[in-house]
């Protein structure tokens, strides 16, 4: 824990520090944002469409069908939007980073990154927080936006229900409060995506087998947190909204 927390700190002093290595933020946010984008719509899509399934199933024993979007809406936005999107990133780039640095570990490159002056924690890991901070919260209003068009298709072909109906509801449903909860979640997983990924790659030991282990660590770890993080953000909300 003590070294998770020295890693992070490092991090984010390096943010405010030079060099910044600009080249190396762009090429992650590439590779995380634009390689994410196709399963973050995919997951986003029929995550609305099953939600829109559901719910009018459950809306219907009181006559309020018409309230689809408006369901499918503030639960995209406020919870499954952020949480699944963070879950597909953790998937993909979390494990990405654990394996690429815990390679780089075994094969003694961070130790000549060291020889040579470079500090391997602003050169790996700040590039990568700062690229993952900046992508996550975009992918999360893609995912919300393509998860709500899937609950119009099925609300609209399979519901029966107006276009005009669906979207006014959508639209009405929505607040501030919803939109900076839905924004608010990404960022801040966003942190423990990062800098558990390459947590576990710069502490790799053990060879291949070693980068295998960490690889696996730290999917579940950022995982876990990420469903920890949700539990405490909305319920600041919540005692903000009662308050």
């Amino acid at each position: 824990m003590q070294e998770f927390y020295v890693l992070a700190g490092s991090a984010l002093r390096n943010v405010f520090r030079t060099p910044h290595y600009s080249d190396d933020i762009f090429l992650q946010m590439d590779l995380i944002g634009v390689g994410s984008l196709p399963i973050v719509v995919l997951t986003g899509f029929f995550s609305g469409a099953v939600m829109a399934l559901q719910m009018a199933r459950a809306l219907q024993q009181y006559g309020q069908v018409g309230k689809t979007g408006q369901v499918v809406a503030i639960k995209l936005v406020r919870e499954l939007g952020p949480a699944l999107t963070a879950l597909m990133v953790a998937g993909r780039n979390s494990s990405g980073m654990a394996s690429e640095l815990g390679s780089m570990k075994v094969t003694e490159q961070i130790d000549a990154m060291r020889a040579l002056g470079t500090d391997p924690i602003q050169k790996l890991v700040t590039p990568r927080m700062i690229a993952t901070a900046v992508v996550l919260p975009m992918l999360t209003i893609i995912a919300d936006f393509v998860g709500i068009f899937g609950g119009f298709i099925i609300a609209t072909y399979v519901l029966n229900l107006e276009g005009s109906q669906y979207w006014s509801t959508v639209w009405q449903s929505l607040e501030w409060n919803d939109v900076t909860q839905g924004l608010l979640k990404p960022f801040v997983f966003s942190f423990a995506i990062s800098l558990v990924g390459c947590y576990y790659g710069l502490r790799t030991t053990g060879g291949t087998q070693g980068v295998g282990r960490a690889t696996t660590q730290a999917v579940v770890m950022a995982s876990v947190l990420i469903f920890i993080l949700t539990f405490f953000i909305t319920k600041i909300f919540v005692n903000l909204i009662n308050a």
